[in-house]
């Protein structure tokens, strides 16, 4: 092919093809007949054929122009990605990593607050582990954590989590002496490590009697009837399980953010600040003073 075609006159041949005819196609483009009959006339050039003959009052596609409007609509779509995808900066993506306690009823409503008012940022979450969450941070595969009882460096308190037990439905106490069966996640994990110690400063005795790495497995634990779990779960009640309440009352949970080195405090603030409400309005008491960095 001895010339260019052009995005222009490609752009002319999709819109009489579109809008059935060139001067329809002129109103589109807000360019006049006489421009888009030259487009298709410098397309009839480059290439050598005839595009469009007539067709009594009107005008039709040859087999070359019906077979170059195949080629035109893919040229102008990849032409006009390419111009979207570069004419703004992609925007920035905040990620932010929580433990799987309580991010049913959390995160959706994180999501909502930030897609409002996280300043141009794409939002990016990650369950996992708290332990796994730390190391995220410290290789910065994230911007901030969501973790439960946290002392980091660097925290900023969002509120406290109310903790409830759980058993499956029928589910009975041991007989006295005999220690309480407990589903717990493995170690290290702060909900755990609230349970035992809450038993024994009642003078429960407990023993850990499942183990579970994710929620999932916790929850099918306890409903299997395997032994009692401390849960948060902002009020909600687990598919499946009861709340015990003849069981030592725990303190709830602080809940925290905490940001990556070098990451703004300003973006850290959106977090905890979009956070606080719901915490609030599911636990009342959960407000207080922010913990100093």
């Amino acid at each position: 092919m001895g010339r260019e075609m052009g995005i222009g006159p490609l752009r002319s041949l999709v819109a009489v093809a579109d809008s059935g005819g060139f001067q329809r196609a002129a109103t589109t483009l807000h360019l006049t007949q006489s421009a888009i009959s030259q487009h298709v006339r410098r397309l009839e050039a480059a290439i050598g054929r005839p595009l469009v003959e007539r067709h009594g009052r009107g005008s039709r596609f040859t087999p070359a122009g019906e077979q170059l409007l195949v080629h035109a609509r893919r040229i102008l779509d990849a032409h006009d990605q390419a111009v979207h995808a570069l004419a703004d900066p992609p925007r920035p993506t905040l990620r932010i990593g929580s433990t799987e306690h309580a991010a049913a009823q959390l995160l959706p409503a994180l999501a909502a607050a930030l897609d409002e008012d996280a300043g141009g940022y794409d939002i990016r979450f990650r369950v996992d582990r708290g332990s796994r969450l730390r190391q995220s941070l410290a290789g910065a595969s994230i911007d901030v954590a969501l973790l439960l009882g946290s002392t980091d460096p660097g925290r900023r308190r969002v509120g406290d989590l109310g903790l409830t037990w759980y058993a499956a439905p029928g589910w009975r106490r041991p007989a006295a002496g005999r220690p309480l069966p407990v589903v717990a996640f493995d170690k290290p994990c702060a909900l755990r490590t609230r349970a035992l110690d809450t038993l024994a400063a009642h003078a429960v005795p407990a023993t850990v009697s499942s183990e579970a790495t994710q929620l999932a497995g916790v929850h099918a634990a306890v409903a299997a009837g395997l032994g009692v779990a401390l849960m948060a779960t902002l009020g909600d009640t687990p598919p499946g399980l009861v709340p015990r309440d003849d069981l030592p009352a725990p303190g709830p949970l602080e809940l925290v953010a905490c940001p990556r080195a070098g990451l703004s405090d300003g973006i850290t603030e959106q977090v905890v600040d979009a956070l606080r409400p719901v915490l609030a309005a599911a636990c009342p008491s959960s407000a207080g003073v922010p913990t100093p960095a």
